[in-house]
Parts: C-alpha cells; structure tokens; sequence
C-alpha cells in the first residue's frame, strides 16, 4: 500500500525512527540509571516491603499485557511508530481496552520497576516515559487516521494509554 510516504534511509526518520531511538534511551534510563540523588530521602522502611511486592506484581502484570498485546497486532508488529504497508486495523483484546496497549505494559514494567528497587528518581523516569509515549503516540495516531478512516471513531470510545482513564 501505498501511504504516500517516500522511502528514505532510516537516520532521516520518516517511519518514526527517532522516536524508537529516544524511547530505548529511556528504557536504558530506567533500568540502569542513578536511582536516588543526594537529597533524596531514602524510601520509608515500614514501605519497603509493600513496595517490593507491588513492584514485582506491575512486572509481572506489565510483561503479560506485552505479550498479550504483541500476539493480537501479529504480523502488524514493528516498533516504529508509522504503521506497516500491509497493516491492518487491530480494535480486539486488549485493543477493546486501550488503543496501545504495549505502551501501557511498558509503563507497567517502568512503574514496577521503579517501586522494585525503590528509586526515586527511577519512577521520575517512569513518569518521563509517560509523558513521551504520549508524545509519540499522538504521531502514530496521526498516521493511523490517514491509513485507517475508522480510527477515527475507535478513537473517540477508547482510551489512549490507561485502560477506562486516560
């Protein structure tokens, strides 16, 4: 299909690819950055315990609804964010719930991780990871309303990153 988009290389970005680029920053950002900085307090003892468990449940919870969500889109996987030439719309599963689901996983795992180990500034990035899916998906989004005319009414019922709130 045709989406009216030429083919450049992949540095120049016209499929997203800066985008994918700056999201595995963060992710590296999360898992191996400072946790705390000076001035930070320390998590209180007496939530230490709550916040490990609550931390392993999110990851647990985060990576189930990747899988899930990377099973139902299939052959329409990439990680960029322009959808491929063959794609097809995906509105079942967990697409019923959230409009990017795999987004919502990874926050999961990024929440779960910074309440895991227990890092201030981890669940700051946490929360910049946020911000940026939601940056990122208002492109993607973009490119789906032009490729799909249907998108826009699946829009209008389905929330973007968190299941019935946002």
């Amino acid at each position: 299909m045709n989406d009216g988009l030429q083919r450049h290389p992949w540095w120049k970005g016209h499929r997203g690819e800066w985008y994918v680029a700056v999201q595995g920053l963060l992710f590296l950002l999360i898992a191996f950055g400072p946790r705390s900085a000076f001035g930070l307090s320390p998590w209180p003892q007496s939530a230490a315990g709550l916040a490990h468990a609550a931390g392993l449940a999110l990851l647990a919870l985060g990576f189930t609804v990747c899988a899930v969500a990377a099973l139902h889109l299939g052959n329409n996987l990439t990680p960029l964010p322009h959808p491929k030439d063959d794609a097809t719309l995906v509105t079942g599963g967990l697409y019923r719930l959230v409009r990017h689901p795999i987004y919502f996983g990874v926050l999961l795992l990024a929440f779960g991780w910074a309440l895991f180990v227990q890092g201030w500034l981890t669940l700051g990035y946490a929360a910049l990871l946020f911000v940026f899916f939601d940056i990122k998906s208002r492109k993607e989004e973009a490119w789906l309303m032009a490729r799909f005319p249907e998108y826009a009414a699946y829009r209008r019922r389905v929330r973007k990153l968190v299941p019935f709130i946002y």
